[in-house]
């Protein structure tokens, strides 16, 4: 996984716990919801990025 990839998958699941707790704290549903979207994109993109180095040390790259 490259440094940037990492970063930014991690920065979006913080930028999105934190909308999730500000919504919920403000009882902000839309906020929250928006939130969880945000933290399972991070998500996505890290397992992603973790199949592609599993690939890359099978095949030897």
């Amino acid at each position: 996984m490259s440094a940037d990839d990492k970063t930014q998958a991690k920065v979006e699941q913080v930028k999105g716990k934190v909308k999730e707790t500000a919504g919920h704290a403000v009882g902000n549903e839309r906020l929250e919801t928006e939130g969880r979207a945000e933290q399972a994109k991070g998500d996505a993109r890290e397992a992603g990025e973790k199949v592609k180095d599993a690939a890359k040390d099978v095949l030897g790259d």
